[in-house]
């Protein structure tokens, strides 16, 4: 979600008259775009906002901001922080930057006094539709789409909600319109992004046919002919319908992966979690999914060390975790985020605890990734090729339909389109194949 509010300001900016440059030194704005999910982000964010910060003492016309969710958490608190700031923006605030760094150039060109800071961090009616440009890159075939903006679940954990806001929906029409001129500058893979992106529409957009309006949306963008793959992140369990389930059987344009956030194996954490299902609940849709389309591709996310978590709850998350059969997961240490209610929870778990019960679950689920990969060996899928792989060695790399990230030899014409490879080998994190 960060790299598509990044794409939409930067090509916001160029379109204002400012150039992007290939490395920071040869900057004269540096705009950093924040996370505050969890502790480690912000303290990177800050790390390198004070770095960036000397090159502005020995140049005062150097403009330095911070924007994203940090700027909206931390507001104040960063100008205490960090003094060399020139611009702090939230959430809702992204498609004004242009206006906020001409007043600030302006200011210097014209040598007249400006504003020590702008502070921009308020609510704006309409945000959510702001999001929607794009690089015209060569050869893109994938891009994100951002469907709305904000969440309402209100998990004890997360400080999303705080700084996204609520939930706010771009209307279907918006959306499709901005995948049809996709389609047309050539990309043929869309992700659809929200906080709770199944959550689409809910209470604003009426159901049609039983459908919730993320169902129809999704009808609506698998009518587009040259879109040949869809997916979509993150959702919630509690809006994993059954007719979102019933849409992977007669969309094959939707793709055979779904990553749905479990976060524990624990009634009694997922409760003080403020998660609104139960495990058995959580995994009679990952039932659902594995029995109805057996080639479906399941990651999840977990915390571990919530406050209060016993072995025992740890013991349930594992074992919740096998039972599942997760292919892949984001396993996280849970640290406090100011103004969420955990972070007044007592009973805190120690670091050590956190980082072993983290290395346990992260061992099993790379020894679950790499046995899924290697049973991929000697079969044939088809790869979408995104571009080359990133070890600099000429070879291609693509996703299946799984989000398998495949790499094989093949000559560069070939960026763009949807080959048969055969697989050869397999590691936790990817495959190698041989083209067909």
């Amino acid at each position: 979600m960060n790299e598509r509010d990044s794409e939409s300001v930067a090509c916001k900016l160029q379109e204002r008259g400012y150039a992007i440059v290939d490395h920071e030194d040869k900057a004269d704005i540096v705009l950093l775009n924040t996370c505050s999910v969890r502790d480690r982000a912000e303290q990177k964010a800050i790390g390198k906002a004070g770095h960036l910060a000397k090159k502005k003492r020995n140049n005062p016309r150097f403009i330095l901001g911070i924007m994203g969710c940090m700027a909206q958490n931390l507001g104040n608190d960063l100008v205490d922080r960090l003094p060399d700031l020139d611009l702090i923006v939230g959430t809702q605030k992204f498609h004004r930057l242009p206006d906020y760094l001409d007043q600030l150039v302006d200011a210097q060109t014209d040598h007249i006094e400006s504003p020590s800071k702008l502070l921009e961090i308020g609510e704006e009616t309409g945000s959510e539709n702001e999001i929607r440009e794009h690089f015209p890159e060569h050869n893109k075939v994938t891009a994100f789409v951002s469907i709305m903006q904000g969440c309402n679940m209100n998990c004890a954990f997360c400080i999303v909600p705080k700084t996204r806001g609520k939930e706010r929906y771009r209307s279907i029409e918006d959306i499709v319109s901005e995948v049809r001129e996709l389609s047309a500058n050539g990309v043929r893979e869309v992700t659809l992004l929200g906080q709770i992106v199944n959550a689409y529409g809910r209470g604003s957009f009426p159901r049609i046919d039983g459908k919730t309006p993320f169902v129809q949306l999704l009808e609506r963008i698998h009518d587009i002919e040259a879109i040949e793959r869809i997916r979509f992140t993150s959702p919630h369990p509690i809006s994993f319908d059954d007719d979102l389930i019933d849409a992977y059987g007669r969309m094959p344009k939707l793709c055979s992966y779904a990553h749905l956030p479990m976060q524990s194996g624990s009634d009694r954490i997922l409760k003080a979690m403020n998660r609104p299902y139960t495990i058995d609940r959580f995994l009679s849709i990952i039932s659902k999914l594995r029995s109805n389309y057996p080639t479906m591709r399941i990651s999840t996310d977990v915390i571990v060390g919530f406050p209060g978590e016993t072995q025992k709850d740890f013991e349930l998350t594992k074992k919740a975790f096998s039972q599942a059969a997760f292919e892949h997961a984001f396993v996280f240490k849970y640290s406090d985020r100011s103004g969420t209610p955990a972070a007044q929870f007592d009973d805190k778990i120690s670091k050590s605890i956190k980082e072993n019960r983290n290395q346990e679950l992260l061992s099993l689920a790379e020894n679950r990734s790499h046995s899924s990969n290697a049973d991929q060996i000697g079969t044939t899928m088809e790869v979408l090729v995104e571009g080359f792989s990133r070890k600099g060695d000429g070879r291609l790399m693509g996703r299946t339909r799984c989000f398998r990230k495949v790499v094989f030899e093949g000559p560069a014409k070939m960026l763009g389109s949807l080959v048969m490879v055969r697989i050869k080998e397999a590691s936790p994190y990817s495959l190698i194949a041989s083209q067909l």
